[in-house]
């Protein structure tokens, strides 16, 4: 008895309450409203109506319900800017960037964009989200030669104003955005170079970037996942994404997925593995590779519409699809 209370009774009652009774139910995930995501930078332009400039590189602007995230920031320094000013893409609000991995490809427009708007708004680019080991040595396996760029952008960047955020695990940016962070690799998905070596508390090792994040945006038609170069792996990356924010179809894949040298067998098994995850939209971009594209589209069931090798100013919005641009459907 307790306090007069039969024990066998009370456990009796307290199974048949619902769950929600006895433990604080979770909070439902937000889902966005509203979402258009513009490519500023990779390796296809020519648009007629638009030259823009095309590079080894990638970049995308996303805007979700009312606020704006940079999701990289292309290769050379002024290619972002300048295809953003040909587009009529005002920058000059954003205040936060996020960083796929450490490559040059990704990181090359940071600094320029943060001196560049931080004239007239001290906030523009002041905020830069990473995963953890970003920072971390890197050399090939030719030479000890430094070859993590961002080491000295990191210096440049935080002088200027700037900081890092440097996210060990998922982080909900803004409500319905969640950053990956590090990313865990339960299929052995090799896109990735093998020659380049990595310095951590363990020795050194091949790289295999194991900062490499991604964008996941929630929203009542499935999720949409931003990927700069899927070096953890495409099929990584929607596993862990349906786990971290809820197991539900995957939209829209966009951005790169480094697929450009994968062989026949791996192309088909991403393909399958994206069908199976009810992929909708594939707005690929810089490493995925146009033929690998083609053969995801083909194997993946999509078509012209709905699977695109993206340009200069292709976008995807969530209740419209992908605009191509002319020169890349």
């Amino acid at each position: 008895m307790i306090h007069g209370v039969n024990m066998k009774f009370l456990v009796s009652f307290l199974l048949f309450l619902p769950a929600g009774m006895l433990f604080p139910l979770r909070a439902q995930t937000h889902e966005v409203q509203t979402l258009k995501i513009t490519v500023l930078s990779t390796m296809l332009a020519g648009d007629p109506q638009f030259q823009g400039i095309g590079e080894w590189g990638f970049s995308a602007l996303v805007e979700v319900d009312g606020r704006r995230l940079l999701y990289d920031t292309g290769a050379r320094p002024g290619t972002v800017l300048a295809n953003a000013r040909e587009l009529g893409v005002d920058l000059s609000d954003v205040t936060e960037v996020v960083i796929s991995h450490n490559h040059w490809d990704h990181i090359g427009g940071l600094l320029t964009l943060r001196r560049e708007f931080s004239q007239t708004n001290l906030q523009a680019f002041s905020h830069t989200h990473v995963a953890e080991g970003i920072f971390l040595n890197r050399h090939s396996s030719v030479d000890q030669t430094e070859t993590n760029d961002l080491l000295g952008i990191r210096a440049d960047y935080e002088a200027s104003g700037g900081a890092f955020i440097v996210h060990a695990r998922q982080e909900e940016l803004v409500p319905g955005v969640f950053f990956t962070g590090p990313i865990p690799r339960m299929h052995q998905e090799r896109t990735f170079p093998l020659s380049g070596r990595i310095k951590t508390a363990h020795g050194v090792s091949v790289d295999n970037i194991p900062e490499d994040a991604a964008l996941i945006i929630n929203t009542s038609q499935g999720l949409v996942i931003v990927s700069g170069c899927g070096h953890a792996g495409i099929v990584n990356t929607v596993e862990y994404s349906r786990k971290i924010v809820r197991p539900t179809a995957v939209h829209s894949v966009i951005g790169g997925l480094h697929l450009f040298l994968a062989n026949d067998s791996t192309v088909a098994w991403t393909a399958f593995k994206l069908r199976e995850f009810g992929l909708t939209y594939l707005l690929s971009a810089h490493c995925t590779g146009i033929e690998a594209t083609y053969r995801l589209r083909e194997l993946a069931g999509l078509n012209r519409q709905t699977a695109v090798v993206s340009a200069v100013g292709s976008s995807f919005e969530l209740d419209k699809g992908i605009d191509p641009r002319l020169l890349a459907k």
